[in-house]
């Protein structure tokens, strides 16, 4: 981490000859993001009137999925503590007036970490209701592009907006969640089981489903994609 942002700088210094401003840094935050429990902050940096890089990283505390009642409404899951993390590099060619400021295309790669500690699944068999607790890690590496554009705010041009238009990124994920019930599971149950969750629409996400007698594994290996979108606000200097 260190190193690259140790290498921004030196990027910025080399470039900073081609630019018409003093004012080659920018931090902001998308404050769209905060609906979703998501802090983030982003770094960008202006080489040159076309081009920039910027590195952004965001967190999302574990706790209930945003809008879960809606996303789960049709499934019998509970309790669904779940955290995030990610981390984004993102050069970006700026159009117009540039040095940061204009409409822009941005290619992007971003790192992502899910967590989850307690997501319970409620299982309605033939005699009782089994509750089973799920946890476990995935990590998604995807590479995107994203339009955009960014005002200078302030009769000094201090201040900052910057509009994500639309972005989406596509790549490969994978990781482990184990989910364990409260007593051994029939061959019956266990196909239940395995159908329940396998039917849960998850969205950009691949995963297959097997099942013990002590509950079920789900693995996370495939596809990885999201979208981006949003309004971020900050300050230049």
């Amino acid at each position: 981490m260190k190193t690259l942002f140790f290498a921004l700088l030196v990027s910025g210094s080399l470039f900073a000859q081609e630019t018409n401003s003093e004012k080659l840094n920018i931090v902001k935050t998308n404050v769209t993001a905060y609906a979703f429990r998501n802090v983030n902050l982003t770094y960008e940096r202006i080489l040159s009137k076309k081009f920039s890089i910027a590195a952004g990283y965001g967190t999302v505390s574990k706790g209930k999925i945003p809008f879960s009642s809606s996303i789960l409404k049709d499934t019998e899951f509970t309790d669904t503590q779940v955290g995030l993390t990610h981390f984004t590099i993102e050069p970006r060619i700026y159009f117009g007036q540039g040095y940061g400021r204009g409409f822009y295309l941005a290619p992007y790669y971003r790192h992502t970490t899910v967590n989850a500690d307690n997501v319970t699944l409620n299982v309605d068999f033939a005699t009782d209701s089994v509750p089973m607790k799920i946890a476990g890690k995935a990590t998604g590496d995807s590479g995107g592009l994203m339009l955009g554009v960014q005002w200078f705010l302030g009769k000094t041009d201090s201040w900052i907006l910057d509009f994500w238009i639309i972005g989406a990124h596509y790549g490969k994920g994978k990781g482990d969640f184990r989910g364990n019930s409260g007593r051994p599971l029939t061959a019956e149950e266990q196909a239940q089981v395995r159908k329940e969750i396998e039917d849960i629409d998850i969205p950009f996400v691949e995963y297959t489903v097997t099942t013990d007698t002590n509950g079920a594994t789900i693995n996370v290996d495939g596809p990885w994609a999201g979208l981006r979108s949003g309004l971020s606000f900050g300050y230049r200097f």
